[in-house]
């Protein structure tokens, strides 16, 4: 079976909503949600996955539309959204040939997907067509994560298994990391498994080498700077505090001159 140029394929979309489990207290939510209430609409959540944002935000009344590289991703939000009552407008495409018929006022990327640009010259490309999707005045925000720092392990592991209410299988995954500090990339192996009765009925496994791409504060900085952004804000993880040298998660708030 040829695998798919997307990532979230499979099992892994399709077991994407039950590994994360009840989202609706996490910090970044909270966190997109003050953006939006302070910088206000449209806005456009890019990878946006099976629709964890978009979807909540819609509820809430705010124009919202979202665009993802995964058809399996956004036929699970489709799905999502028609259970909801919702009918958000989603769109298939790269993020450094992101071409939308509207132009927003907020603009998100959130769970740091932007770090899922690898080569080097797609992050300047990503991040300009970002911006020329702002309205004048218009508000980029992006988490990003330092994957690695001296004295960290430079491979990790962990498992996690879960039981579908729906059809009552168990589902497991088990991921591992490994990290290279010379070219800030990470590279993982994840397997996903489904068990009927403590037998393995189904399994896949997903290589992604290179995976994710590591960046320091400073490197985020630039790279909104090279895009055009003004008034360039970093935060600490998902609050409105100042970011700290030591953050190894922060948020980036930057700004298209009016």
């Amino acid at each position: 079976m040829t695998t798919p140029s997307y990532e979230y394929h499979g099992l892994m979309a399709k077991t994407w909503d039950l590994f994360r489990g009840d989202t609706s207290q996490w910090e970044d939510r909270f966190f997109y949600l003050d953006v939006v209430t302070k910088y206000g609409g449209p806005v456009l959540d890019v990878g946006c996955g099976t629709g964890r944002i978009l979807l909540d935000f819609m509820k809430q009344g705010v124009d919202s539309d979202g665009v993802d590289n995964s058809p399996e991703m956004l036929s699970l939000c489709r799905k999502k959204a028609a259970q909801a009552g919702l009918k958000p407008s989603l769109y298939q495409q790269e993020m450094d040939k992101l071409s939308l018929p509207r132009k927003y006022q907020t603009l998100l990327v959130p769970s740091s997907s932007f770090q899922l640009l690898l080569e080097a010259s797609l992050p300047p490309v990503a991040i300009k067509r970002f911006y020329d999707h702002l309205l004048p005045g218009g508000v980029l925000a992006m988490p990003f994560m330092t994957l690695w720092k001296i004295g960290d392990p430079l491979e990790t592991e962990w498992s996690k298994e879960v039981v579908n209410p729906e059809d009552g299988l168990t589902y497991r995954r088990w991921s591992h990391t490994r990290y290279d500090p010379a070219t800030r990339l990470e590279h993982t192996i994840d397997r996903y498994e489904v068990l009927r009765d403590g037998k393995v009925i189904a399994s896949e496994e997903h290589v992604q080498s290179p995976a994710t791409l590591s960046y320091t504060q400073e490197q985020a900085k630039d790279l909104y700077q090279s895009a055009g952004f003004k008034d360039i804000q970093i935060f600490h993880e998902f609050t409105f505090e100042p970011v700290r040298p030591d953050d190894t998660t922060f948020c980036v708030l930057g700004f298209k001159p009016e």
